[in-house]
């Protein structure tokens, strides 16, 4: 079964995590670089949704247990890859040359959170799921790209807020805030999310050249502040 697929509906690309929890990992990161790929080859698309086909989730974040195996094994280079890896899933979301939009289906925790932020615009399905940031509880520190995707979406009383304390956000509290554009009911949700990212209609060259230089500082601190905490497999803090 695949990790990420996609379909077109008119001149959007609809692009959906469908592994469950979408837990990321190597192969995640390998096919959804992939999946951009192919998204940007075909001319027509003019926008694209990233959402989930789960039930009851959008992503669950890093596959920690993944993460474990491999430091366990000493496999020490296929985490350091798979970082990388996911450091280009957010930027290439954050400077993709058409709107990316994020339908938020379920529980975004972690990871699955900073995804959607590094989206240009974002929708939530109001009924079910959480937006969380965990890594508080369980010792993970964020990297410095990933605070700045998170401020790029959240204002910073409430980024503050959920990064220290860990607590969850519905979908109506991220509308109030500006965080979604909309907390929408489970079946109007991919729908809606579609038809705003459809009727944008810009050319690619002015979009990305606009994103580029409105996300010159992050795309810098990735560059070159993350890779010092990637290469040293700085990753948890002890108590």
């Amino acid at each position: 079964m695949a990790v990420i697929a996609w379909r077109k509906e008119n001149n959007v690309a609809i692009v959906e995590m469908c592994n469950g929890l979408n837990q990321m990992n190597k192969v995640f990161t390998e096919s959804m670089n992939q999946c951009f790929d192919e998204v940007l080859e075909d001319s027509e698309i003019q926008a694209m949704v990233l959402t989930s086909t789960d039930e009851k989730n959008f992503s669950q974040g890093v596959d920690v247990q993944w993460v474990g195996g491999k430091l366990a094994a000493q496999e020490n280079q296929e985490v350091i890859d798979f970082m990388y890896g996911m450091n280009a899933v957010f930027k290439r979301l954050l400077l993709f040359p058409v709107p990316a939009v994020a339908a938020i289906n379920g529980h975004a925790y972690g990871n699955g959170a900073i995804m959607s932020c590094a989206c240009d615009f974002r929708f939530m399905r109001k009924d079910r799921g959480f937006f969380c940031f965990p890594e508080v509880d369980v010792s993970i520190p964020f990297l410095p790209g990933m605070i700045g995707f998170v401020r790029k979406a959240v204002p910073e009383p409430q980024f503050n807020q959920m990064l220290l304390s860990g607590q969850r956000a519905s979908a109506v509290e991220l509308e109030a805030a500006n965080v979604i554009v909309k907390a929408c009911d489970k079946e109007a949700l991919l729908p809606e999310a579609v038809a705003y990212a459809g009727a944008f209609g810009k050319k690619r060259g002015i979009f990305s050249e606009l994103k580029k230089r409105m996300h010159k500082e992050l795309v810098r601190i990735i560059d070159e502040e993350d890779p010092e905490y990637i290469d040293a497999l700085n990753l948890f803090v002890a108590d």
